[in-house]
């Protein structure tokens, strides 16, 4: 008989068709007691409540690298394992954050628009030639776990300088490292957010690392809407405190300020970071080998811990 599995959200047919060549799919939540599994969303809760709901749960999975929804101390207590798809999309999520970067100091969006509304002469496009580029900018990574190491790798073909900072200094990396968010702001004019986002670095970037990115410093993040305080960017974003804001995440979702999408010194995206084909068939293989190790009884190739 199959291991049963609970499939908390719809993940794509292709992988739901993927999963029940192995396993028991239940997607009805009445029935999910049954299940000895969980695969889920980090954006979901996965709390006491739920793990009282479903006795039989042994594993949570999550599809895609964010947990920050699950409450990983008490699975521990309860002997649940939890695990997730670290990696799988990190190129995908790389990519769009230098595409955000790039879209955010070359204007492309204003750009855009003034080129359909037909004002290519005249005074319209005259701000937009005067930008200082991408080269030999200082890029501050905040997090280089799997996604920052490859942002760093592809904007060092940009030529700029690149520092981070995290949990921990990491051994044998050639960028230079700094012991908070607001020491590497001061060095760096441009700010990427690509870290593991919890309720214990929320609002990481305020207004102090705001103020000192400096009025040529833009931000981006690709991490969570949680990790920016939204009050502080708007009043940066306003009064010229940084030039420009790129967001793929927001603290409301899918439900962004209007106050803050209005801006005309922001490019927006609907948290697609890692929403590429090829990314999703990798997350779904990555959950699908979790599961399998785990039923096999051989060690997860994703854990995720409490810390």
């Amino acid at each position: 008989m199959k291991p049963a599995v609970f499939l908390a959200l719809p993940l794509g047919k292709p992988f739901e068709r993927k999963l029940s060549e192995r396993f028991t799919v239940i997607t009805d939540p009445s029935q999910r007691a049954e299940a000895e599994a969980l695969v889920t969303i980090g954006a979901n809760v996965t709390d006491a409540a739920l793990m009282d709901a479903m006795p039989k749960l042994k594993l949570i999975c999550c599809f895609g690298s964010g947990h920050e929804g699950v409450d990983v101390v008490e699975a521990e207590r309860r002997g649940i394992k939890v695990a997730n798809t670290v990696g799988a999309n990190a190129a995908t999520v790389a990519d769009l954050a230098v595409a955000l970067l790039l879209a955010s100091i070359r204007k492309v969006v204003a750009a855009d628009r003034i080129t359909r509304a037909g004002k290519w002469r005249g005074d319209s496009p005259a701000p937009l030639l005067f930008l200082r580029g991408l080269t030999g900018r200082k890029i501050g990574i905040v997090g280089l776990g799997a996604i920052g190491l490859k942002i760093a790798k592809r904007l060092e073909g940009f030529e700029t300088e690149i520092g981070y900072f995290g949990r921990n200094e990491k051994q044998g990396i050639p960028y230079r490292y700094f012991r908070s968010v607001l020491d590497l702001a001061t060095w760096a004019d441009t700010l990427i957010l690509a870290h593991r986002a919890d309720e214990t670095n929320r609002h990481l970037v305020n207004a102090a690392v705001l103020s000192a990115l400096g009025p040529e410093g833009h931000v981006v993040n690709i991490s969570r809407g949680s990790a920016i305080d939204e009050d502080a960017l708007i009043a940066a974003l306003k009064n010229g405190t940084i030039a420009g804001a790129a967001l793929d995440v927001f603290e409301d979702e899918p439900n962004p300020r209007a106050d803050l999408v209005s801006l005309p010194n922001i490019v927006v995206t609907p948290h697609l970071g890692g929403g590429t084909s090829e990314a999703i068939v990798a997350m779904g293989d990555t959950v699908i080998a979790n599961l399998d190790a785990f039923f096999a009884g051989k060690p997860l190739p994703n854990p995720v811990t409490a810390e």
